[in-house]
């Protein structure tokens, strides 16, 4: 449940019923329901009732509710949403073709990151995330590259808080997590190296958007054993560099037109 103590309003409890869905649990009763959303099970009813009605969750056949297809539609609209990826496409297909690979667009929000796309080759090496699923910020190329280029405060709230550990490589000390942040912001890219998972690393770089700060960051994921992560640095800064210029990113548009002045 989200709302901070008093009487729950209406919309406290549509979103905490909404909130009782994620993606260990995308099927839920509505006995399931009231109980993770903390809501008594006739509230609980009433609020699925109207919601299914409205599309924003299905029904199937057994009595089991998952979110509809007018949630996903209202959420495309999102500033971060589904514009971005249309840009960024072009750029990560490039990407996965030149490499077989995952590769990755996210954004920050908050202590997290969310992602907005994964291209995933049928042989790459297994990866945790997901389309519209989250992961701590801290523990991920893209959380890295977003957060080192985030706001001072931002990054205070994250240093502040327990940063949860995956594997013996996640940064777990905010004194190491401050260190990384600034070696991100000199070089314009970071490493992940065996953080959420031991058998895959990631490269990532900065996504700028018009007003030259950064709005997200994409990444290649790939097994760590036997990868020499910095031969991918180029080939990801590239792509971000063309998303960022398509943004209309001033700095990206200004590196393109040094390189077709300096070309061949």
């Amino acid at each position: 449940m989200r709302h901070n103590g008093g009487r729950a309003s209406v919309a406290d409890r549509v979103l905490d019923v909404l909130d009782a869905f994620s993606s260990e649990r995308p099927e839920l009763t509505l006995s399931e329901l009231s109980r993770r959303a903390g809501l008594p099970l006739s509230t609980t009813h009433r609020i699925v009732g109207e919601l299914t009605s409205r599309g924003a969750l299905e029904r199937d056949a057994e009595g089991r509710y998952r979110v509809g297809l007018w949630l996903w539609e209202v959420a495309s609209l999102a500033p971060h949403g589904m514009g971005l990826r249309a840009t960024a496409m072009p750029f990560l297909e490039d990407l996965y073709e030149a490499t077989h690979e995952n590769v990755q667009l996210a954004v920050l929000d908050g202590p997290e990151v969310v992602y907005l796309e994964r291209i995933s080759a049928r042989g790459a090496v297994n990866v945790l995330s997901r389309v519209g699923g989250r992961l701590p910020a801290h523990a991920t190329g893209v959380g890295l590259v977003l957060l080192a280029n985030a706001p001072a405060e931002t990054q205070e709230q994250v240093l502040a808080r327990p940063l949860k550990r995956y594997t013996a490589k996640t940064i777990d000390s905010p004194a190491r997590l401050r260190r990384v942040l600034a070696d991100v912001r000199r070089d314009g890219f970071a490493i992940s190296d065996g953080q959420i998972e031991l058998i895959a690393l990631s490269v990532a770089a900065p996504v700028y958007g018009p007003e030259d700060t950064v709005v997200a960051a994409i990444s290649i994921v790939v097994p760590a054993e036997g990868t020499d992560p910095r031969t991918l640095v180029p080939a990801v800064r590239a792509a971000a560099r063309g998303i960022s210029r398509t943004l209309g990113a001033p700095r990206a548009v200004r590196m393109s037109d040094v390189a077709w002045r300096d070309g061949p």
